[in-house]
């Protein structure tokens, strides 16, 4: 029979401490289904994030994506099967795979420039 020791208590604690923290590191920092109100500790609102593939998604009023490609990745919309759709800040964005929010996370305005440029080239009148 093994004797248990202190030390042995003590790394057997420790991993289970890292096997639990390390559920919850790997969990999306932002839930795909909420809409996060401002916060109440600064005149600053957090992020509006709705995921559109969600079934309250009949619900929502956003400006629609006209993008053809993934403004992250530069690949065609549906190569990979339906795009991964949600709405940031009241416009709706698609991209490729839901892979790319986390990307379009980090410099978020930079891709909504790209797709608000989609809107102005199909608001444009056509030339004859």
């Amino acid at each position: 029979m093994k004797i248990i020791t202190p030390r042995n208590l003590l790394l057997a604690g420790a991993f289970g401490v890292l096997a639990f923290s390390a559920k919850f590191a790997t969990a999306d920092s932002v839930t795909n289904s909420a809409v996060i109100a401002p916060s109440c500790c600064s005149d600053t609102p957090t992020v509006s994030i709705v995921d559109t593939n969600s079934a309250d998604s009949a619900k929502i009023k956003a400006k629609p994506d006209l993008l053809k490609t993934c403004p992250v990745s530069g690949d065609k919309l549906g190569e990979m099967g339906d795009p991964f759709k949600f709405v940031y800040k009241g416009q709706e964005v698609k991209l490729c795979c839901s892979g790319c929010k986390k990307d379009f996370l980090k410099d978020p305005d930079k891709y909504i420039t790209l797709i608000r440029k989609a809107d102005k080239k199909a608001d444009a009148p056509a030339k004859n």
